[in-house]
């Protein structure tokens, strides 16, 4: 069992150009359980689909004790607030961070009086995880299925 993690242990920080690398490593790591189920796991089209619009700007790292154990993608899309990206490390996952950020992103939703969107990979364990978050699905397409939380 993972034990949960003190949430004084956990910072953010934005993300600088030097970092898209690496966070690439941590989507591929995050995502290859389920896109292996899926028959679709591709290391370079895992990599390239953070890579290829990547933003520092809109990119927060996920730090705990000091070390990048994930990150975000938020972007403010005028009348919502889109969630891009969002994956921790393997080994960092289920330990209430991935709680604790999202609770952080709504409360910035809130702020703002505007929902917040994303999709997450059919068949993936984050499906729970935002549907437990308060989420609720608006619909699929394709592989994926839409979630909004807020009005």
């Amino acid at each position: 069992m993972t034990s949960r993690i003190a949430m004084e242990r956990i910072s953010t920080q934005q993300a600088s150009p030097e970092d898209a690398g690496h966070l690439a490593d941590i989507r591929v790591a995050a995502m290859r359980p389920s896109l292996e189920a899926l028959g679709r796991f591709d290391t370079d089209r895992a990599r390239h689909r953070l890579l290829d619009g990547f933003c520092a700007g809109d990119t927060t790292l996920i730090k705990t004790d000091g070390l990048v154990a994930g990150f975000y993608v938020l972007r403010n899309r005028g009348d919502h607030l889109y969630l891009d990206h969002f994956y921790l490390s393997p080994d960092q996952q289920g330990k209430g961070i991935g709680r604790w950020i999202v609770e952080t992103i709504k409360d910035k939703a809130r702020s703002l009086g505007t929902p917040v969107r994303l999709m997450a990979l059919r068949h993936s364990a984050a499906n729970a995880f935002y549907l437990g978050a308060g989420f609720r699905a608006l619909g699929s397409e394709g592989y994926d299925i839409h979630y909004q939380w807020g009005p």
